[in-house]
């Protein structure tokens, strides 16, 4: 019974823990700049001409991702029909070594946009 509280307790000040030390830090952080003279504005990026919306960057990245796992899904129906790689092997491995990939080429892809 003990256990059934204690772990949601622990999860709770984990979180609460982590986003303290995140706020204090940062905190921490621009009373250093503001006491040496520098502007605590160096934190917030200024809205140019050419900043990318994050929900088209959100998209790029969901559509590659969903690209390469109905890549991976077809590639592995391949492998086990034709080379007869176990089903238990072919589509968990497919799907991650392809998500992967395509998680790289959606990082890849956002990054080119950005410049």
């Amino acid at each position: 019974m003990a256990e059934a509280i204690i772990i949601p307790v622990s999860f709770f000040l984990a979180i609460f823990a982590i986003t303290y030390l995140y706020f204090s830090t940062r905190n921490k952080e621009r009373l250093a700049l503001i006491e040496k003279g520098a502007d605590a504005n160096i934190f917030f990026r200024a809205k140019g001409e050419f900043d990318i919306p994050r929900w088209k960057i959100v998209l790029i990245n969901f559509a590659v991702l969903l690209i390469s796992i109905g890549a991976a899904i077809f590639l592995a129906s391949i492998l086990e029909s034709y080379l007869n790689v176990d089903e238990e092997v072919a589509y968990p491995g497919t799907i991650f070594l392809l998500s992967g990939i395509g998680l790289l080429v959606g990082f890849n892809m956002t990054k080119r946009l950005e410049k």
